[in-house]
């Protein structure tokens, strides 16, 4: 709940400019998110001022984070809307787990997939090795050793799109 009233802000808050820097993020983006319902500014001056606390600044991570892993915001903001549980202790507990366990196999995912990547690089490093000793040059006149000249085998992907 955003509070408006005269009394300046603690000294545990931040302008708004301020929390941008600290962040690395623009007010603009600031202000989108707090259109979103992602990140809700703790304390609004009487002349509308916008005032963060430095915990905001893990939120605005979390955001960056899952976004990162190629969440929409509309999804983001339903994993983070467990501000909005009332009274209910377990049902509070349970939306942060649910969020927590979605990073994670988000998490496992991207792992899966860069492991994959590391794979194919890994194949592509073995086949250089044999490129060693080739007399051949990849050139258009010999389609990148595309097949190799030598093997005749496709060359791993990773390679033939540096060849």
């Amino acid at each position: 709940m955003i509070e408006r009233d005269d009394t300046p802000a603690g000294p545990d808050l931040l302008k708004i400019g301020d929390f941008a820097r600290i962040a690395d993020t623009n007010l603009r983006t600031l202000r989108y998110y707090e259109e979103m319902g992602l990140l809700i500014p703790a304390h609004r001056s009487q002349g509308g001022f916008r005032y963060y606390r430095q915990s905001d600044l893990n939120r605005l991570n979390m955001i960056r984070d899952l976004q990162s892993l190629g969440l929409h915001l509309d999804r983001i903001r339903e994993l983070m809307s467990n501000r909005e549980h009332g009274d209910d202790r377990e049902m509070f507990l349970a939306n942060i787990r649910r969020a927590l366990s979605e990073q994670d196999r988000l998490l496992q995912e991207r792992i899966r997939m860069i492991e994959a990547q590391r794979a194919r690089i890994a194949l592509a490093n073995r086949k250089l090795t044999d490129c060693a000793g080739c007399p051949h040059l990849p050139s258009p006149a010999n389609n990148f050793c595309d097949p190799c000249g030598l093997t005749g085998d496709a060359l791993p992907p990773k390679l033939s799109a540096l060849f």
